[in-house]
């Protein structure tokens, strides 16, 4: 970013919140001296996933209900290199803002970390398939076993002169490498030294067991991790797989550092507190259901239309949600998208149906 863009009125924003994806990603600020990192080799990001962004943000321009206040507090994130802790009601977009981050700001693939009630932090930076690597090894074992035998039972009785008669080995197969066994997890790919911050999402940290938000403090902190199983080892190098599809990275000496932190998007539906500690370490953001106005142009832009009868299911939605309901942007969309069907009638017999769709959630059924 230039001089003259910093010091410009608001020249400090790089994200605006229109989800519109550039022609050239924008530039990001240098990272405050205190959330420096020195992860290397310096790795490019992944290309984005357009499949997973449209069917989060839908195939048209959708603009979430973000004040200027919110676009505030995410640059400010960006800006400090720290985890944005989003809360509100279900269906509000809280996920879906870390896909806008990620195509306004052209920031490739969203890694998502969705957290339930058995999930540990290991899971989110590495699995380690140890069985698969036994098995692997005792099959090498065996081969190696087997090969022998055979040059045994098929060596020459007599030696010619000036004949190597020595068992080959080119046909026998290398030991099992550790790092073909070991895959690491959103977080953990997150924090590989990549030029641009990679987008995690961890998705529900309200539902973690009580210890895994100060677990993550540690993490979150440093930008980096090790992972014991390659300390062990004695190859210098590893080369494992990531999160995303395909792809591999290499380990050196079983430690794992960012280059740039990650813009880390952390939603949280407030079934229950977190630690001081860790809220210290985030910015606060909670979002608001959408006006009625917003709701319309998110259907749009997810539909792609605006059927007929959009507005009165709108402002039905709207007034359930006014009357202390919960309910969820999805039920809406499902409830318009039903509009769509041939011959379907929102009201006369297909009212009960749109009863069941845009039904309050916390009364379970």
């Amino acid at each position: 970013m230039s001089a003259q863009e910093q010091t410009e009125p608001n020249g400090w924003r790089v994200f605006h919140g229109t989800g519109n994806a550039p022609d050239t990603p924008p530039d990001l600020h240098e990272a405050p001296p205190w959330r420096r990192f020195g992860g290397a080799p310096s790795l490019p990001v992944p290309a984005a996933d357009p499949e997973a962004a449209r069917r989060r943000l839908g195939p048209g321009d959708v603009s979430l209900c973000l004040r200027e206040e919110d676009v505030d507090v995410v640059n400010a994130a960006l800006l400090l290199r720290r985890p944005l802790l989003i809360t509100g009601p279900p269906g509000v977009g809280k996920s879906t803002l870390a896909y806008l981050i990620s195509r306004e700001l052209g920031l490739g693939r969203v890694l998502e970390w969705n957290i339930v009630s058995r999930t540990e932090l290991r899971s989110g930076l590495y699995t380690h398939d140890a069985m698969g690597r036994a098995q692997a090894i005792a099959a090498w074992r065996a081969g190696l076993r087997s090969a022998a035998a055979l040059e045994t039972d098929e060596a020459p009785v007599a030696e010619a002169p000036g004949v190597n008669t020595a068992p080959s080995s080119n046909h026998r197969q290398h030991p099992p490498v550790i790092g073909d066994f070991i895959t690491l997890g959103p977080l953990g790919t997150a924090l590989l030294p990549y030029d641009r911050p990679r987008v995690l999402l961890v998705d529900e940290l309200d539902k973690s067991d009580i210890d895994l938000p100060n677990d993550l403090l540690h993490v979150l902190e440093n930008g980096s991790y090790e992972v014991p199983e390659l300390v062990r080892d004695a190859a210098d190098t590893a080369r494992v797989r990531t999160d995303d599809p395909g792809c591999h990275a290499e380990i050196r000496d079983g430690r794992v550092e960012c280059r740039e932190f990650p813009v880390v998007v952390i939603t949280s539906n407030g079934e229950r507190e977190f630690p001081a500690a860790f809220r210290r370490r985030c910015l606060p953001l909670e979002m608001r259901t959408p006006t009625r106005e917003q709701l319309l142009a998110m259907v749009e832009g997810h539909l792609g239309i605006r059927p007929h009868g959009t507005e009165v299911l709108v402002d039905e939605f709207v007034q359930r949600v006014q009357a202390g309901g919960t309910h969820s942007l999805d039920q809406l969309l499902n409830a318009v998208q039903m509009t769509t069907a041939g011959g379907f009638q929102a009201e006369g017999d297909g009212r009960t149906l749109v009863e069941m769709l845009l039904r309050d959630l916390a009364k379970g059924r």
